[in-house]
C-alpha cells in the first residue's frame, strides 16, 4: 500500500514538473503549432504528422504520412511535394491562365484534385526554389477553414447565398456598338483651391470663388458623405479626423467630355486632343454662379425607404456667360464650341467622345446623408446665401483664374508657369490636370475688375449687404419635400457591410464619420521602382483576376478603376491610384474624440494589448454585390484566429448596444465604431453564421463596374473563380500573408487611416507592433502607379512623384530665401545696397585724402592694399607684446602716467629754454666763461636724455613713440632758436670770439675733462 502510495506521489510530481516547464500561454483558440513548439516536433505519440504538408496531405492519402521517423520521406511524399511546388510558379506573380487538365495520380498516389478541384496552370515551372517554397507556405501552420476545403468557388458562391453565373448586373451598355470603353476624361475649368485645412499640395486655380465657404467640413449639417468627402474646397489632408482619401481639391466643371482614351475601344488619344485644342482659340469665358442643389446620383432613391436616411449628390450649377466679340452674331463660346468640334473630327476624334457641350456644373460631394431634413435645409439655404454674394459681386460673371504659378503637369521639365485668367485644361481625370491652353487675348478692363475684386479688394459690404436668396433654389434637394430625421436607434450591426460609395448610418452619440478601420493589408509593390509603397503580401497576384483590356467591363460608376492598382494612361481615364488591396475587419469610425470617436493614440494603445494568433486567410469566390460593386469573399471561419481577433475588438473597442458594454484595460472607448460590442464572428455572413453580425471579411476589387453585357459578367465571374479554384487548391487550409521585408511570419493585423494608408502594424503574439506609414499617401496628382520602365531617365515617367521630387527639388538657399517673403528681401537688399554705399564712400575719401599726385583710384586701391598686406605681416612677425599686459586694470594709471610725462616733459623744456636764454645773456656780459658754458650744457643734456629714458620705459610703446617725436620736434625748434641766437652774437660780438663758432657735440665731449664726463 505505501509502495502504491508512493508510485503515485512520484506520478503526480512528474507531471507537475512537467507541466511547469511547459511555455506559459493565455487562454484562446487553439493552435497546432504550440503543440508542436512543446512536443519539440511535428509528429504525435503515433508518428503520424500533425503539422505542416505530411499533416495536409494524410486528409488526401494516409499513404504520404507512411514515413516512419520525423525526417524520412516515401516515394509517395516525395512525389506529391513536387507536384505541390510545381504548382507554386512564377505565373503567381507574372500571369498564367486557366487551369489546365493533368493527370491526377503521381507515382500511383491519387493526390484528390476531382473534378471540382483546381489544377496546375498553364505555363507553370517547378523552378521555384525552396526557399520561396518554405516562404509560401510557411503560414499554413495552424490554417483555417478546414470543413470546406474539397468546395469550389462556385458552390462557395451558392452556399453564401450569391449569384456568380448569371451575370444579372446593370450592363449600361449606351447602344453605341462603335464606342466598345467609356472613359472620364474632359476638356474644362477648374475651380481648385488650396486652403490650410485642405491638402497641401492642391492647386490655386481660383481666386474668384471662395469654394471652402460653401462646404460643411465641420460636420454641423452633414452626417456621412463617400470615402472621398467633399471635392471641393482644397482637399483632405492625410491625417484628418474623417478619414477620407487625402486627395487635391479636384472640383471643375465640364465642357466637353472626351471619353476613352483608347483608339482600339473607339476613344480619342492625348495628343488628338492637344492637336486639336492647339488649332482653336478662345476668348476668356465668364462664369456665372447660378445656385447649389441636392439630389440625383445613383442613391437618390433611398428615401423610398422610410428606414434609411436618403443619400444624394451635393451639385453647384454655374453657367457660361454668352460674351460676343466684335462684329460677331454668336457667342464666344458657341464659336469656341463648333470650332472644336470640327477640330476633333479633323484629327479622326474617337466615336467615345460626346457629340454635345455638358451642362456646366460643379460637382461638390457624393453619397452625402444629412442629419435630418430641417439640417438638409439649413445647410442649403447657408450654401446658396453665399452663392448669392458671388452673384452680387460679379453680375456679369467673372474670368476663373489665379495670379499665381502652377506646373502642367506637375512633372514637366520647365518652371512652374504663371496661371493666369481664363484658362482651359484638359483632365486626364478629375484629379490629374495634364496641360493647361491660355485664351488668345488678355482680360478687359472690366473683366480685370472682377477676377481680381476678391483677392485686391474688402468685400466684406459684400456679405453685410446681402441678406437674402434672390433666386429660386426649392425643389432641388433642399429637404423641403419630407420630415426625415436620422434616428441613431435604429443602426444594425450589419451596417458594418457597407457600401463606401455612400455615407454611414452612425449610431447613438457619434457626431462625425470616419474611415478607420483595422485589416490585414494585401497590397502589393508593381514592378516599377517608382511605386512608393512596399509589398505587404506575396501570395496572391490579382492581376489575374482584374480586366486590364477591358474585354468584359466598359467603364467604372465612379472616378476610381481597379482598387489593387490602376495603371497611367488607362482608357477609362480613372483616377491613377497605388494598390490599395485590403481585407477590412473592424471599423473605427472617427479618431476625434470630440465628436464621438477615439485618438489615434489610445487606439494604438489598445491595439497593442490585444492578443491574437496568426491570422489565416483563404479566398472563397469573386461575385458582384447588390451594389454593383467586384468583390472578392474569403472564407468565414468562426473558430479561426481572424474570428477570434474580431470577437476581442468588439468586446474591447464596439459601441455599448443591448445591454453589451466595452472593456479595456486602457480605459478608453468609442461611440463611432460601426460594430457591437456583443457581436461575435458566429453572427457573420456564410453557411457558419446566423447573418446578422458584422463579420464577413472581403477585399473590394472596383466600385460600381458596368460590363458591356450579361454575358460579359457571366464569363468575366467565370474566369475569376476559375482561379479562386487555383488558389483554394494552393492553400487548403488557408494562408498567413506576409512579405520577408514585412511581417515575416505571416499573419499581422494592420490599422489603416483610410482605405489609402496603412498607419500601424500588430504581430501575431504579442510580439510588437511598428509604424509603417511614411511616402505612401501622396495625393494621386503625381502618379504612384505602375508605369514605364527605366525608372526616372524615361521621359514618360517625368510626371510621376518620385521623379517628380528628385528632379524638381529646389535648392536649400532658394528655400530660405522665399521663405524671407517680399518684406524680408527688400530688407536684405536694401542692408547690402547701404553697406556698398558706404564703403565706397570710404574709399573715396581716403583716395582723395591720401593718393600721390597723378594716381589714378585703381592705382591708389591696388598700393594701399599692399601696404595693409605689409603692416600686417610685420606685425604678424614683430609680434605684439602688449597682450602680455593687463587690458583692463592697468589702463587708467598708464593714461595718467602717459598725461603726467608729458606735463613734465613740457614744463622741463621750458626750464631749460629760459636757463639757456639767461645762459646766453650772460655769455654776452662775460659774466660765464666758455668752457663752463659748454660743460654745463653738456650735462643738461645728459640729464635730459636719462629723464626721458627712464619716463619712456614706464610708459606704454604708443604712449613712447609720440612722446620720442615730440622730443625729436622740441629739439630741433632748440637748435633752430641756437643757430638764431648765435648768429645774432656773432653779429653783435667780435668775429674772432670763442662765441662766434659752436662746437659740436662730439668736439664738446673732448675738450670735457674725465672728472666732468663721469659726473
Amino acid at each position: 500500500m505505501t509502495a502504491l502510495r508512493l508510485f503515485e506521489f512520484a506520478t503526480t510530481a512528474a507531471l507537475a514538473v512537467t507541466l511547469s516547464a511547459l511555455p506559459t500561454t493565455h487562454g484562446r483558440l487553439a493552435d497546432r503549432s504550440r503543440v508542436v513548439k512543446a512536443r519539440g516536433s511535428r509528429r504525435d505519440y503515433n508518428n503520424l504528422a500533425i503539422e505542416g504538408a505530411a499533416y495536409r496531405g494524410r486528409h488526401e492519402n494516409t499513404a504520404v504520412d507512411a514515413d516512419a521517423g520525423d525526417g524520412g520521406e516515401t516515394s509517395a511524399t516525395k512525389n506529391y511535394r513536387n507536384v505541390k511546388r510545381g504548382m507554386i510558379s512564377n505565373n503567381i506573380r507574372d500571369g498564367g491562365g486557366s487551369p489546365p487538365d493533368h493527370e491526377n495520380k503521381v507515382g500511383g498516389m491519387d493526390l484528390g484534385f476531382g473534378a471540382d478541384s483546381n489544377r496546375q496552370l498553364r505555363g507553370t515551372s517547378s523552378t521555384e526554389t525552396p526557399e520561396e517554397f518554405s516562404r509560401r507556405l510557411s503560414g499554413q501552420l495552424t490554417g483555417c477553414c478546414y470543413t470546406y476545403q474539397k468546395y469550389s468557388a462556385a458552390k462557395m458562391c451558392s452556399l453564401y447565398g450569391q449569384d456568380c453565373e448569371s451575370g444579372e448586373t446593370p450592363s449600361h451598355d449606351s447602344g453605341d456598338e462603335s464606342c466598345e470603353q467609356e472613359g472620364l476624361s474632359f476638356i474644362g475649368i477648374s475651380f481648385s483651391v488650396n486652403t490650410p485645412s485642405g491638402n497641401p499640395y492642391s492647386y490655386q486655380l481660383c481666386d474668384q470663388f471662395p469654394m471652402e465657404n460653401i462646404i460643411d467640413r465641420n460636420y454641423d449639417y452633414v452626417m456621412s458623405m463617400d470615402e472621398d468627402g467633399w471635392l471641393v474646397g482644397g482637399g483632405y489632408k492625410s491625417f484628418d479626423y474623417s478619414g477620407k482619401m487625402p486627395y487635391i481639391d479636384s472640383s471643375h466643371t465640364e465642357l466637353l467630355r472626351i471619353g476613352s482614351l483608347d483608339v482600339d475601344k473607339g476613344g480619342t488619344t492625348i495628343e488628338q486632343v492637344y492637336e486639336a485644342m492647339s488649332s482653336v482659340t478662345f476668348a476668356p469665358f465668364s462664369i456665372y454662379p447660378e445656385y447649389l442643389k441636392g439630389g440625383g446620383g445613383h442613391h437618390s432613391g433611398d428615401n423610398e425607404d422610410q428606414q434609411k436616411v436618403p443619400s444624394s449628390d451635393v451639385t453647384l450649377i454655374v453657367s457660361v456667360v454668352d460674351t460676343y466679340e466684335d462684329g460677331d452674331s454668336y457667342s464666344s463660346y458657341e464659336i469656341f464650341l463648333n470650332n472644336l468640334f470640327s477640330a476633333m473630327q479633323a484629327v479622326n476624334g474617337g466615336s467615345c467622345m460626346d457629340d454635345h457641350d455638358t451642362d456646366p456644373h460643379v460637382s461638390m460631394a457624393r453619397g452625402v446623408k444629412f442629419k435630418s431634413a430641417y439640417h438638409q435645409e439649413q445647410y442649403m439655404y447657408s450654401a446658396n446665401l453665399e452663392v448669392a454674394v458671388w452673384q452680387a459681386m460679379y453680375p456679369k460673371g467673372t474670368p476663373i483664374g489665379s495670379k499665381g504659378y502652377a506646373s502642367f503637369p506637375p512633372g514637366s521639365r520647365g518652371n512652374k508657369q504663371y496661371v493666369g485668367y481664363g484658362n482651359l485644361y484638359f483632365f486626364f481625370d478629375r484629379a490629374n490636370i495634364t496641360k493647361a491652353f491660355r485664351p488668345y487675348r488678355d482680360l478687359t478692363d472690366d473683366e480685370a475688375a472682377y477676377a481680381t475684386l476678391y483677392t485686391s479688394s474688402d468685400v466684406s459690404s459684400y456679405y453685410a449687404n446681402t441678406n437674402e436668396i434672390g433666386f429660386d433654389y426649392s425643389g432641388s434637394g433642399d429637404g423641403g419635400g419630407g420630415n426625415w430625421e436620422h434616428n441613431p436607434y435604429s443602426w444594425k450591426a450589419t451596417m458594418a457591410m457597407h457600401d463606401m460609395t455612400d455615407g454611414w448610418d452612425l449610431p447613438p452619440n457619434c457626431e462625425q464619420e470616419g474611415e478607420t478601420f483595422f485589416g490585414i493589408p494585401l497590397s502589393r509593390k508593381s514592378d516599377s521602382s517608382l511605386q512608393v509603397s512596399t509589398s505587404f503580401q506575396e501570395q496572391f497576384n490579382f492581376e489575374h483576376i482584374i480586366d486590364r483590356n477591358y474585354t468584359y467591363i466598359k467603364s467604372f460608376g465612379t472616378n476610381h478603376g481597379w482598387l489593387v492598382g490602376e495603371q497611367i494612361g488607362n482608357g477609362a481615364g480613372s483616377i491613377v491610384d497605388k494598390d490599395t488591396a485590403h481585407i477590412p475587419i473592424f471599423y473605427i469610425g472617427t479618431t476625434n474624440p470630440n465628436m464621438g470617436g477615439i485618438s489615434l493614440s489610445n487606439l494604438i494603445k489598445v491595439g497593442k494589448r490585444i492578443e491574437f494568433g496568426t491570422l489565416y486567410i483563404k479566398p472563397a469566390f469573386v461575385f458582384i454585390d447588390d451594389n454593383g460593386h467586384i468583390k472578392l469573399q474569403f472564407e468565414m471561419d468562426p473558430n479561426s484566429a481572424l474570428a477570434y481577433l474580431y470577437d476581442n475588438l468588439c468586446k474591447e473597442l464596439g459601441i455599448a448596444w443591448n445591454y453589451d458594454t466595452p472593456y479595456n484595460k486602457e480605459g478608453v472607448y468609442t461611440n463611432c465604431a460601426m460594430h457591437a460590442s456583443g457581436d461575435r464572428a458566429k453572427y457573420g455572413c456564410g453557411p457558419d453564421g446566423t447573418g446578422v453580425g458584422g463579420f464577413c471579411p472581403q477585399m473590394t476589387v472596383a466600385y460600381s463596374a458596368r460590363f458591356q453585357s450579361e454575358e460579359h459578367a457571366a464569363a468575366y465571374l467565370d474566369q475569376c473563380n476559375n482561379y479562386v479554384d487555383y488558389w483554394r487548391s494552393l492553400y487548403p487550409s488557408g494562408v498567413a500573408v506576409g512579405t520577408n521585408q514585412f511581417c515575416p511570419s505571416g499573419g499581422c493585423l494592420g490599422l489603416f487611416l483610410n482605405r489609402y494608408d496603412l498607419y500601424n502594424v500588430f504581430k501575431p503574439d504579442l510580439g510588437g507592433s511598428w509604424v509603417e506609414y511614411g511616402g505612401g499617401s501622396l495625393q494621386p496628382t503625381f502618379s504612384p502607379a505602375p508605369t514605364w520602365k527605366g525608372g526616372c531617365d524615361e521621359p514618360h515617367n517625368f510626371h510621376l512623384d518620385k521623379c517628380f521630387r528628385k528632379r524638381m527639388k529646389p535648392k536649400a538657399s532658394a528655400v530660405v530665401w522665399d521663405s524671407l517673403g517680399a518684406v524680408g528681401q527688400f530688407s536684405i537688399f536694401l542692408i547690402a545696397f547701404m553697406a556698398v554705399t558706404l564703403s565706397i564712400s570710404i574709399f573715396l575719401a581716403r583716395a582723395r585724402k591720401r593718393r600721390r599726385k597723378g594716381e589714378s583710384y585703381i592705382d591708389f586701391m591696388f598700393r594701399d592694399a599692399k601696404r595693409k598686406s605689409k603692416k600686417r605681416k610685420k606685425r604678424r612677425l614683430k609680434g605684439n607684446k602688449d597682450l602680455e599686459e593687463s587690458m583692463l586694470g592697468d589702463e587708467k594709471s598708464r593714461s595718467r602716467r602717459s598725461s603726467r610725462s608729458k606735463s613734465r616733459s613740457r614744463s622741463k623744456s621750458k626750464a631749460r629754454e629760459r636757463e639757456r636764454e639767461h645762459v646766453r645773456e650772460s655769455a654776452r656780459d662775460g659774466k660765464i666763461p666758455r668752457h663752463d658754458e659748454d660743460e654745463e650744457t653738456s650735462n643738461r643734456k645728459d640729464k635730459r636724455s636719462k629723464e626721458e629714458k627712464s619716463v619712456s620705459g614706464r610708459s606704454h610703446r604708443s604712449s613712447k613713440s609720440r612722446s620720442m617725436s615730440r622730443s625729436r620736434r622740441s629739439s630741433s625748434r632748440h637748435k633752430s632758436q641756437d643757430a638764431r641766437s648765435s648768429s645774432r652774437s656773432h653779429v653783435e660780438g667780435d668775429a674772432t670770439s670763442p662765441r662766434s663758432v659752436k662746437p659740436s657735440r662730439k668736439d664738446d665731449d673732448e675738450n670735457l675733462s674725465p672728472r666732468t664726463r663721469l659726473v
